[in-house]
């Protein structure tokens, strides 16, 4: 009778198996480009679109409506005390002023997405920063947006000597530093809800 397989090791078989390949399949998404036959605006928005497409499945056509973004960046803003930047702004789909950290849309044409971090770090929070990197993508709600947001960590703050006039909703923004334990703390309580500021503190606690 054959040795039992321990977990891991079913679990290697099992992806082998799936691929047909003798090592184990990279746990990642995977592209797919299934034809689209159709694909308008059917709602250009002062943010963002809403785009109408069809696309053939296994065979039969699929109609889907979603958000077609510019992506956007957002930044985890670290001070010497290993503090974090929140700042808190009324948003208006949820009815409540949550506690975010910076970010912005990649809406200008041609700017690579560092250089809107560094923007939207001093536009939001009249910061600059020395020490920039990456700590992941994610899509924030793939089944109904394309929206990619690229997160970064920056270090060696201080101020960047302008402030700027903010109007609407980020006229009255309220910014904080908390400690990076608070802030996890208050992720896995539920206090705080805000899925890029979530994504950014686990992210950056699970890195050490």
């Amino acid at each position: 009778m054959p040795d039992q397989l321990s977990g891991e090791d079913a679990v290697a078989a099992g992806a082998a198996a799936a691929t047909g390949t003798g090592a184990p399949a990279v746990l990642a998404d995977e592209p797919s480009n299934p034809p689209i036959t159709l694909s308008e605006v059917v709602y250009h928005g002062p943010v963002w679109d809403i785009r109408h497409e069809t696309f053939d499945y296994n065979g039969k056509p699929v109609t889907r409506d979603f958000v077609d973004h510019t992506g956007a960046v957002a930044i985890l803003a670290v001070n010497d005390a290993n503090e974090i930047l929140l700042i808190q702004q009324y948003r208006h789909p949820i009815r409540m002023r949550d506690w975010e950290i910076p970010a912005g849309l990649l809406d200008i044409e041609g700017e690579e997405p560092l250089a809107a971090a560094k923007r939207e770090l001093e536009e939001e929070a009249d910061l600059v920063a020395t020490d920039w990197s990456e700590l992941g993508t994610y899509f924030s709600s793939p089944g109904g947006s394309n929206e990619l947001i690229r997160v970064y960590q920056a270090r060696g703050v201080s101020p960047s000597g302008s402030v700027f006039d903010r109007f609407d909703e980020e006229a009255d923004i309220v910014s904080r530093w908390v400690s990076m334990e608070d802030a996890l703390a208050a992720v896995l309580d539920g206090r705080l809800r805000n899925s890029i500021l979530s994504y950014a503190v686990l992210a950056a606690h699970a890195r050490g």
